[in-house]
């Protein structure tokens, strides 16, 4: 039994199992952190933008003024948006047999390994995986579409040329592998794959291994997935937490008495407590608006903006803020909103029981009722004639490289009487930043993640079990930045067998027993005597 890593990213998976003759791949996240290198997308031309100056090498060697362009000190490509993508040298693609998915933001990969690998298989998600993802999927193609480049970089990404280049792109890992965004033709083919399951459904792989989807606790629909054959058990927790918010809670009995666990997708801010950054938004905001500024909050069109929204639902009037407009701009906005009331059977039991009263398990029914929260699919339209301010602007997308937060930025990044509240923490702030500068407006990271932490994931071990657990590298040591934080890290008897990108692991499975079948043909020959 192997396990093939095709992702360098802890909570953008893509992992490949080799287990009992077939090929499962565990997730296909796309790491969409490489948008950082890119300078942003605008909605409506901006001078400043426009008038940077190209990039040459201070020996005048080098000359890629076409496509890099100097910005505050640093150095961006100009061109549309790239991203990395999971490792397709390392085997054959085209031999997996099926893909589980864990969540929507475990999926953005899809198209680009059904729809050019040679991918014959079968996809398994839930349906809010399914729905949500395409969502997000058909909402990137949007961004992206709408704003296009007339050119498309390349030369930038030469060994020789890259190696003398100033940082932070000298130090890009993998640009060969970066590409551009899909079509929604790709989205739609790659999604027709998919063949939906329920928690604790059992799906046969060819008679040989079991796979059987589980709650994780951390997004509609998101599961971790038990993978075993008659005498071999093998469980892959990814993205799961154990915090009340609004999805099913987590299952855990069903993860016990395991061979192998499988874990990664853990929480990106292991100090943070997603209470207190709650806290810490609310009182942000409210002194934005009471300061008559206005609030511009970066985010995924689903997820965490559901809590954010609940949240507000509950403080604004508290606050006496009861009349500030909230706005939510996303070409999905209405479509995720509607979502969100819908899956009532994949909600946490006190919102479920809601909908049997019947009343709307989110409170943003109410607030869309009621006017106090707006949606738009974008900035123009109607958006341009309502709006008014101070107000609050949730919107994408979180690497402000594109979407309509590029447009807020260069509106409001000039008053300092404006806050952006990072919630996401997918990105690092100040690169996000840094085509921005010099910024005016106010920057709070407040960011939110309910997945599970290491003192969590320590306990949850401890109940289960497991006789071996493999996790990627940086889970085994320290957070570079805090080498005497012991305790963020999984520290285990036996220890954890961990991985990197490109690695290829082979799985400590002592199998003592197997089935097998006997086939016995018995062949009667009668002989007539004349």
């Amino acid at each position: 039994m192997k396990l093939y890593c095709l992702s360098g990213h802890p909570t953008l998976p893509c992992n490949v199992l080799k287990f009992k003759s077939t090929t499962i791949m565990l997730d296909c996240g796309l790491d969409t952190t490489a948008a950082l290198y890119f300078l942003p997308l605008p909605l409506v031309h901006s001078p400043r933008l426009s008038k940077l100056p190209g990039w040459v090498s201070k020996d005048g060697a080098i000359n890629l003024e076409k496509e890099l362009k100097e910005c505050s000190g640093r150095v961006f490509v100009d061109s549309q948006p790239e991203f990395c993508l999971p490792e397709k040298e390392l085997l054959d693609l085209s031999t997996i047999d099926v893909i589980l998915i864990s969540n929507y933001h475990c999926m953005m990969a899809l198209p680009y390994i059904t729809e050019h690998t040679g991918f014959t298989g079968t996809v398994y998600a839930t349906e809010p995986t399914l729905q949500i993802g395409r969502l997000l999927m058909e909402e990137l193609v949007t961004f992206m579409e709408r704003v296009p480049k007339a050119q498309a970089a390349t030369c930038w990404k030469n060994k020789e040329i890259q190696r003398l280049l100033p940082g932070p792109l000298k130090d890009a890992v993998d640009v060969w592998s970066w590409r551009k965004c899909y079509s929604v033709q790709e989205v739609n083919s790659a999604l027709s794959k998919v063949q939906l399951v329920g928690y604790s459904q059992k799906v046969e792989l060819f008679g040989a291994v079991q796979v059987t989807p589980l709650s994780s606790g951390y997004s509609l629909g998101s599961s971790n997935w038990i993978i075993q054959s008659h005498y071999e058990k093998v469980s892959y927790v990814s993205g799961s937490s154990l915090l009340t918010t609004h999805p099913q809670p987590m299952e855990q009995s069903s993860l016990k008495n395991s061979d192998v666990l499988i874990l990664t997708g853990l929480t990106q801010i292991p100090t943070a407590n997603p209470d207190g950054m709650l806290g810490e938004f609310c009182s942000n905001l409210s002194m934005t608006i009471r300061a008559g500024g206005n609030v511009l909050v970066p985010c995924y069109s689903s997820g965490v903006i559901y809590d954010l929204l609940e949240c507000l639902y509950q403080f604004m009037d508290s606050a006496n803020l009861g009349s500030t407009p909230f706005y939510f701009i996303s070409p999905v906005a209405n479509s995720s909103l509607e979502f969100s009331q819908i899956f009532a059977e994949w909600l946490c039991q006190n919102k479920q029981s809601k909908v049997y009263l019947p009343e709307p398990p989110f409170p943003h029914a109410e607030l869309i009722q009621t006017n106090k929260l707006k949606h738009y699919p974008s900035i123009h339209g109607d958006f341009s004639s309502e709006f008014r301010q101070p107000c609050v602007v949730f919107t994408g997308h979180p690497s402000l490289r594109f979407g309509d937060v590029v447009h807020f930025m260069e509106l409001w990044g000039k008053s300092s009487l404006n806050t952006i509240i990072f919630t996401e923490p997918d990105f690092s702030y100040l690169d996000a930043l840094a085509p921005y500068q010099p910024l005016a407006m106010k920057c709070v990271y407040c960011p939110i993640d309910t997945r599970l932490n290491f003192h969590q994931v320590s306990k949850l071990l401890k109940d289960i079990q497991p006789l071996h657990v493999v996790c990627p590298e940086p889970y085994t040591q320290p957070p570079p930045a805090q080498p005497h934080r012991s305790d963020l890290m999984l520290e285990l008897q036996p220890p954890p067998m961990s991985y990197r990108r490109c690695s290829v692991l082979g799985l400590p499975f002592r199998r003592r027993y197997d089935a097998i079948f006997i086939l016995f043909i018995f062949t009667a020959i009668m002989f007539n005597i004349i």
